[in-house]
Order: C-alpha cells, then structure tokens, then sequence
C-alpha cells in the first residue's frame, strides 16, 4: 500500500450512524475528529461510516478503542468502530468469495467485519433452510454471506449471523467492500 515509512493505511468501519435518521454524524466531522487523533490522508466513503485513513503502524484493535472513546466523546453516543488493515481488505477483494455466486437485484453479497475473534465453528458454506442465505468463507477478521430476497420476503440473515457469531460485527455490501478497495488503488 502507499503508506509512508512507520504508517500503515486502515479502514475504519462505523456501526450504527447515519441510520434512519439516528446518529446522525456528518463526513466533515468525522474526518475533523480523524484529523485531531493525528491521522492523516484521510477519506470518508459514503453516508455508512467507512473512513479510509493513514496512522502509525498499530494494532487494529487499539486504533478501534481509540476511535470509538473519541467519538462518542465528541457525538455523545456510542459509536462502535472496527478497524482493518488495507491489505486485508486488498486480499479479500483478489480472493472475491462471490465469485461463484449470481449477484442480481434480488441478491447480495455481504462482508460482516468482526471485533473479536469469531468462537462459530460452522461446516462452510453453511446454507439456510430455505436457501435464502449462505455463510460462504469466515475468517478471524470477516464473514461473506449471500442473501438471496427472491427467496424469502423477510431478510433474517442478521439475526442469524449473529446467532453463530455474536453482535460485535458491522456489515458492509459487497459493492461498498469494492468501492474501498477502488478508492485504495487510486491512494497508491
């Protein structure tokens, strides 16, 4: 990645803003908040709480404290946030766990990013009763599920991830997932 000596490049995944009209949190203000923790190069990708951002080389777990505890001081709310390197995000993009799935207009890819390491041991894919979702590929870091809508009218695949693998996790779309990693290529 273009990071300079001793940096490396992180993707800070925020969980719960800027949803339904809850939490609000602007982009120019999470990027000022960013700034003031002494991050640099650092861009926002949609309305979700996806922030691409440059820092020295740390732990991911211990840049996610120090995110979490400084917005949640500044916002007054909690504002869970899971940190990933970029070069686990460039890596699971070249390794694309769709690849073998139909993504339509009914269907989707998700990535659901973790706190902590996962405890699930499930045989995968794992696949719901009524096809409607798939865990495809789990790792210490992510789950890839598919959900296909044209089999069920109530995506329940949440509820069910988390059942296996618990709630400190925030969930990206596939397409946001490969948005990152466009913007990543053009940092370099």
């Amino acid at each position: 990645m273009g990071a300079t000596k001793n940096t490396s490049i992180y993707i800070a995944f925020l969980r719960g803003i800027n949803v339904g009209g809850h939490h609000k949190l602007p982009m120019a203000e999470l990027r000022k908040e960013f700034e003031a923790m002494s991050f640099r190069n650092i861009t926002t990708l949609l309305n979700s709480g996806n922030v691409i951002f440059e820092a020295l080389s740390s732990e991911e777990s211990e840049l996610a404290e120090q995110i979490t505890a400084r917005l949640e001081k500044v916002f007054h709310f909690p504002v869970p946030t899971i940190v990933v390197n970029a070069d686990s995000i460039v890596e699971l993009l070249q390794n694309d766990p769709f690849k073998d799935e139909i993504l339509t207009k009914e269907s989707r890819g998700y990535v659901s990013f973790l706190q902590q390491k996962p405890v699930a041991n499930l045989q995968l894919p794992w696949i719901s009763e009524d096809k409607s979702l798939k865990i495809l590929h789990a790792t210490d870091q992510h789950i890839c599920s598919f959900l296909d809508l044209s089999k069920t009218k109530t995506p329940e695949a949440m509820n069910v991830i988390e059942k296996f693998y618990g709630k400190h996790m925030t969930t990206r779309n596939w397409n946001t997932v490969k948005r990152i990693g466009d913007t990543l290529r053009v940092k370099n």
